[in-house]
């Protein structure tokens, strides 16, 4: 357990300082602090340090943790219209809403939705460039329409498809 706590702050420290776009070069990063993991391991260890990826000029995408577990990471402006310019469409089917990404931003789109703590908004799940939203109980389309908009300020109507 302790080599656990150890590999978890270590992935902390490489998060923040560096930005690292996939498991693998994290698990290199790793092995060349001296561990000895598989790729599985390090996916298991994202997922319990709740990390996301969030859009990135130089590398594309990189891995991001949140600030603490009862408040969403900061996204300054910046990162917040770049999330916004990737989401291509937004579709209802019954009272979900099905929300289609450039390819690799569904997953830090969904953990800034989710991470948002908006009542109106049960949860979501991700792919590689689709979201399932999952609206509260009895909310309506036109409410999570504005609620997405309030989510992401200058997201134009042309996105949502009747």
């Amino acid at each position: 357990m302790e080599q656990k706590s150890t590999r978890l702050e270590t992935i902390r420290r490489l998060i923040t300082t560096e930005k690292i776009g996939n498991q693998e070069e994290l698990l290199q990063r790793l092995m060349a602090e001296g561990f000895d993991l598989t790729q599985a391991t390090v996916s298991r260890d994202l997922k319990a340090l709740r990390a996301g990826k969030r859009p990135d000029p130089e590398k594309g995408q990189v891995f991001f943790l949140p600030e603490s577990d009862n408040e969403a990471s900061p996204l300054d402006s910046v990162d917040n219209r770049l999330l916004a310019a990737g989401i291509r469409s937004i579709q209802f089917a019954n009272q979900f809403a099905v929300i289609r990404t450039l390819p690799g931003y569904a997953s830090s789109i969904a953990v800034h939705i989710d991470r948002s703590h908006r009542p109106e908004i049960a949860g979501t799940i991700a792919g590689d460039d689709t979201i399932l939203l999952i609206p509260g109980e009895s909310v309506s389309r036109e409410t999570v329409t504005d609620t997405l908009r309030r989510i992401f300020p200058g997201l134009d109507q042309a996105r949502f498809r009747r």
